[in-house]
C-alpha cells in the first residue's frame, strides 16, 4: 500500500498500539475542542472501538508521530467508516491529506467500495474532504434537553412496561432490536452482536441500569435505550430503537423519558441524543422540547479498485 501525499521531514508513523490511547485521546479531544467547541469524546470510546472483534488495531490504525509524540492519528472500520483526526497546531502541514488517503487506501485493500467520515459541518475537516471529491451521505444532529425544562413522563400503552435489561439473558435480545431498527437506513453497514458489545454492555464502568427495554405483555424486549453517563454529567443516549411492528405507540417517547430519568436519578445536568437524516426522527425530538446544539456531515468517496 504506497501513499503518494508527503508528510513534512522529520514525521514517522506507525500503527497504534492499546498503549496509545491516551495520546490518541488527546488528539482527538483536542481536534473536536478547535472544530466545535466543546468536548465530548471521552477515552472510552476510542477504547470500545478498538475493542470491536471485527477491528484489528494493527492493520486498521496509524499514527503520525513528531519524535515520541502522537499528532495525528486515524482508524478504519469493516472497510467504510473513518475516523481521523490532527492535532490544531500541527494542521496545515499536510498531515490531514496523508491521514484521508491513508483511510483511503486501507478501505480499499480491506474490499471496502466506499469510504466515509463525519465531520462537523463547516470544519476544516470538511473542507479537506470535499476538496476530494467527497459527497454528502446524510446530516446528523446532537440534540439537548435545555436545563430549565423538565424530564416529563411520557404515558406507556396498556400491555407494556419499561424495565432494566437482564444482564446475560437478554444482551442478545437488546442487540437485535436495535440492530433490526438501524439496518432500515440506507447506506448502513450491518453490525455483530461481537462489534454492539463493547461499545455499551462491555464499556467500561458500565452499569446495568444504562439498557432500558420496553416489554410487551409477554415479557418480550420490543424497544430498547441503551445511555452513556459522561464524566460531565451528561446521560447520552447513545442508541434508542423499536421494534418495527411496535411503532406509533409511543414507546420511543416513553423510553426516551425513561432513560433521562434515570440519569438525572444518578447526577446528570445534561440530557442528549443524536439522529440524523436516514432516521425522519428529528421532529420526534424537537416535540419533546428538544433542541438542536450541533450540526454534523457525513461525507463519502466512492473507491476505485487498484489498478
Amino acid at each position: 500500500m504506497e501513499i503518494t501525499a508527503a508528510l513534512p521531514s522529520g514525521l514517522t508513523t506507525r500503527p497504534l498500539t492499546t498503549d496509545d490511547l491516551r495520546a490518541a485521546f488527546e488528539v482527538y479531544s483536542q481536534a473536536e475542542i478547535a472544530d466545535v467547541g466543546t468536548l465530548m469524546i471521552e477515552p472510552e470510546d476510542i477504547e470500545s472501538d478498538w475493542d470491536r472483534a471485527s477491528f484489528d488495531i494493527s492493520t486498521q490504525s496509524v499514527g503520525v508521530f513528531e519524535g515520541e509524540h502522537l499528532v495525528g492519528a486515524a482508524e478504519v472500520f469493516k472497510a467504510r467508516r473513518a475516523e481521523a483526526a490532527v492535532l490544531p497546531d500541527h494542521r496545515g502541514r499536510g498531515i490531514g491529506v496523508w491521514l484521508a488517503e491513508w483511510t483511503e487506501q486501507v478501505a480499499r485493500r480491506d474490499g471496502g467500495a466506499k469510504v466515509g467520515q463525519t465531520c462537523f459541518r463547516g470544519s476544516g475537516g470538511e473542507q479537506l474532504l470535499r476538496a476530494r471529491g467527497y459527497d454528502d451521505a446524510w446530516t446528523s444532529w446532537v440534540l439537548e434537553l435545555p436545563a430549565d425544562r423538565p424530564v416529563m413522563a411520557q404515558p406507556l400503552p396498556p400491555g407494556y412496561t419499561i424495565r432494566e435489561a437482564v444482564a446475560g439473558a437478554e444482551d442478545r435480545d437488546v442487540f437485535q432490536v436495535i440492530e433490526d431498527a438501524f439496518n432500515e437506513w440506507p447506506d448502513r453497514t450491518p453490525s455483530t452482536f461481537e462489534d454492539w458489545y463493547p461499545r455499551l454492555m462491555g464499556r467500561r464502568g458500565f452499569e446495568p441500569w444504562q439498557i432500558r427495554v420496553a416489554v410487551d405483555g409477554d415479557d418480550r424486549v420490543v424497544g430498547a435505550a441503551c445511555t452513556i453517563l459522561d464524566s460531565a454529567g451528561e446521560a447520552y443516549i447513545d442508541q434508542l430503537a423499536v421494534r418495527s411492528d411496535q411503532r406509533g405507540k409511543g414507546l420511543a417517547r416513553s423510553l426516551m423519558a425513561d432513560a433521562f430519568a434515570q440519569g438525572r436519578e444518578r447526577g446528570a445536568a445534561r440530557f442528549g441524543l443524536s439522529t440524523d437524516s436516514r432516521t425522519g426522527a428529528l421532529g420526534l425530538y424537537e416535540k419533546v422540547g428538544m433542541k438542536v446544539t450541533q450540526t454534523w456531515v457525513a461525507l463519502a468517496l466512492d473507491l476505485a479498485p487498484e489498478a
